[in-house]
């Protein structure tokens, strides 16, 4: 669902100086497209964004001068250093509407005893509609043996959504621990040949 209404500031500046300017005040610049409409430029306040992007797929209710507008997160950049949010990109979206959306994929449960869990899709595409966008696809691997596969296919997804993603996509693979112990289990033949060798040099004695 779409967050609370957030206020939007249309901006007539741009470029990094300006941008500059916004982020010191605490806003993000950030451009709505989509739907045929021409690119809107404008200044969101940072610290309420902020916490509500680190969902992925977030779609934001924005109060643009007035009127209502929903939009979903599309990209956000970061400086690399101090992890700032220095600008996003939303995609014009309409309640109802199904649009094509990246979801990430969460491992719950343990697999059986001896035996490792590698996520090999950390992310599945889906088709969802813009206002019950999944947070996440959860794959429960409690108890599965080793020579496991999960595809795409395997997921269960939640009502409304459909698989995007190629249903053979290799998402969760099960399979056996080699563990660093296994020297020690290498070792017992050698050790088992001991009483041979002391019988050997007894008989030859």
């Amino acid at each position: 669902m779409a967050d609370n209404q957030i206020k939007a500031e249309l901006r007539s500046s741009f470029g990094k100086g300006a941008a500059r300017k916004l982020r010191a005040q605490g806003k993000i610049p950030a451009v709505i497209y989509g739907h045929g409409s021409d690119p809107q430029h404008v200044a969101l306040p940072g610290h309420e964004v902020s916490l509500i992007i680190r969902r992925a797929n977030a779609v934001l209710e924005l109060d643009i001068e007035g009127r209502s507008q929903l939009a979903l997160v599309k990209d956000v950049q970061k400086d690399p250093v101090r992890q700032i949010v220095e600008h996003l990109d939303l995609v014009v979206v309409r309640s109802g509407e199904r649009v094509s959306v990246e979801v990430p994929v969460h491992v719950e449960g343990e697999s059986a005893e001896g035996t490792i869990v590698a996520l090999d899709a950390t992310t599945v595409n889906l088709e969802a509609e813009a206002t019950h966008i999944p947070e996440r696809i959860t794959v429960d691997v409690e108890g599965l043996q080793a020579g496991t596969h999960i595809t795409a296919a395997d997921l269960t997804l939640p009502q409304g959504s459909k698989l995007a993603s190629d249903p053979e996509l290799l998402v969760v693979a099960i399979s056996a621990q080699q563990a660093a112990d296994l020297g020690e289990t290498a070792e017992e033949p050698a050790g088992a040949e001991e009483p041979a060798e002391a019988a050997t040099a007894a008989d030859n004695g």
